[in-house]
């Protein structure tokens, strides 16, 4: 059982019960020690020089309620800016990508095909534009040679985007699939901690960036004596809210209050048990920040991952992990992970990836199905979605770059907040930089059960839950025929049928079986396409 409630079926944000028990008393999402350095290779870094942010340093912030709004937290330099289009950006987990087919997706407003090259044995990630007139590539399909091909007019691309067959092209005319207009622009693109990650630039000069500079690596997402369960959904409102709320452990007794178990203090102050929280930054720069929480340590690096970790108390303060990536091995003991990985889709659009890694109850996750640890993840993210939608929109209206002008934060609960704000402001303006892409309003604000609906954000991105989702309603129906197809043999046969008894079994399997079948179908509806959520009355 401690395995089970370990399990991230319960919350995004949840610290396994029984572990959490045994140790402080604050809210599960730092109900850990301070997490080792080991937990994180900071391989992604520019240079060495750089690496420093990822060790323990004596706080040079403060998160100290006098005059919270202003100069709470020094940062290394003043003249930096963040360069957004030369970073690493992660597109979707590889156990939710079909290789028979190409995938539309979008990352800092560019249009993306990803799709299985097996002619290489590669995941490619391309523009998804066809240069002939411009139609989408992820509507296309994979044709019998391995190549990727738009279904508007047939034209077929290679792994390197070169052009290999135009239809419309006499074969005795000239070559015109070999000009350069002809090709798809590829984006360098690898495959870590089994994410497909690209590089949002196609000039050649960055065809080989793999070998100057890799995507940030976990390494417990590959260590095999941990388990991981990997999720995603499309989130209606921005990455900034996206990451502010991940970096609040505050709200998690109140926004999610009933449906996450949360360790209960002593002497609670009101329903819920919110108390104060001691967090405080130990450094802030254009790398990112560590943050000091009363029993833990998490860590942002920009502009996509956020994690932390729980580990045994003796396991406090060992092991160190260097610039190039390499790592003391730790101290053996129970560990539990929360990585969050945040995308800048568009304004007002995110999207999620998550992931929950383990060295115990490894047997869980071969017996549960994962769409069902999905249902419980995907209400704990219904269950806040549109406080921070309309959030959002109240922070646009002021400007990103005035937050710190706007929110009251007084309580030292707030210093991851603030210090990835601070960081916002600092080093990119206060918001994403989309290079004149769109012009800066947000989407309009759809009804609230299109705003959480989970089939298009989730299910259909799902391979687990798109295969459940089509499982049940095949069930559902079946249920249904066997309701009737009772009923039709009962009444076909009632002269027959001399006893009483067995028709009263039949028919009493018929009700069954279309009770069981309406209860299904209200099954699908709350858990794969809409649940709302009423704080009112929990």
């Amino acid at each position: 059982m401690e395995a089970l409630r370990a399990s991230p079926i319960h919350s995004l944000h949840s610290i396994p019960t029984k572990v959490a028990k045994t140790q402080s008393k604050g809210p599960f999402f730092l109900n850990s020690r301070p997490i080792p350095s080991w937990s994180f290779s900071s391989a992604h870094q520019r240079n060495a020089s750089k690496s420093k942010l990822f060790t323990a340093m004596p706080s040079s912030v403060s998160t100290e309620p006098a005059d919270p709004p202003q100069g709470e937290l020094e940062t290394q330099t003043q003249n930096e800016k963040f360069d957004w289009y030369s970073q690493w950006y992660p597109i979707m987990p590889v156990c939710d990508l079909d290789k028979r087919k190409p995938h539309g997706k979008k990352v800092m407003g560019i249009d993306l095909v990803v799709w299985w090259d097996r002619n290489e044995s590669a995941w490619k990630v391309f523009d998804d534009t066809c240069p002939h007139r411009l139609a989408p590539l992820s509507e296309g399909r994979i044709d019998q040679w391995g190549r990727l091909q738009c279904v508007y007019h047939g034209w077929c691309f290679n792994g390197s985007g070169d052009c290999k067959f135009i239809p419309q092209a006499p074969p005795s005319g000239p070559p015109v699939h070999t000009f350069k207009k002809a090709c798809v622009a590829a984006y360098p693109n690898t495959v870590q901690n089994d994410i497909v990650w690209f590089w949002p630039n196609t000039d050649p000069k960055y065809k080989d960036i793999l070998k100057e500079k890799r995507p940030p690596y976990i390494p417990e997402l590959d260590d095999p004596s941990f388990t991981k369960l990997m999720g995603n959904r499309d989130i209606p409102y921005g990455y900034d809210v996206l990451i502010d709320n991940l970096m609040d452990p505050a709200h998690v007794v109140y926004a999610h209050y009933g449906i996450m178990q949360v360790p209960k203090p002593k002497n609670k102050a009101d329903r819920e048990g919110g108390r104060p929280l001691e967090l405080s930054l130990q450094k802030l720069d254009i790398n990112g920040f560590i943050s000091r929480q009363e029993v833990g340590l998490s860590v942002f690096i920009p502009p996509c991952v956020y994690h932390s970790y729980l580990s045994r108390p003796q396991d406090e303060d060992n092991g160190a992990a260097s610039s190039a990536g390499t790592k003391k091995e730790p101290p053996a003991g129970k560990r539990f992970g929360l990585v969050f990985i945040c995308i800048p889709v568009s304004p007002g659009n995110s999207r999620l990836i998550w992931a929950f890694p383990r060295n115990f109850g490894i047997w869980i996750d071969k017996i549960v199905p994962r769409w069902m640890f999905h249902v419980g993840q995907n209400l704990i993210l219904d269950s806040d979605l549109y406080l921070l939608h309309v959030e959002e929109r109240k922070i646009m209206d002021i400007g990103p770059a005035n937050w710190q002008k706007a929110c009251f934060t007084p309580t030292k609960s707030d210093a991851q907040v603030i210090g990835f704000r601070k960081w916002l402001i600092e080093y990119s303006n206060g918001q994403v930089d989309w290079r004149g892409k769109f012009n800066g309003a947000l989407p309009p604000t759809p009804p609230r059960e299109q705003l959480m609906d989970r089939y298009w954000s989730h299910v259909v991105n799902c391979r687990s839950c798109s295969a459940a989702y089509k499982g049940l309603n095949v069930l559902e129906v079946v249920l249904k025929l066997v309701s009737i197809t009772i009923i039709g043999i009962v009444a076909a046969t009632k002269q027959s049928m001399t006893s009483v008894a067995v028709r009263s079994t039949a028919v009493s399997v018929a009700v069954l079986c279309y009770a069981a079948s309406r209860w299904l179908a209200h099954f699908i509806y709350k858990n794969f396409h809409f649940h709302d959520y009423s704080h009112a009355f929990r």
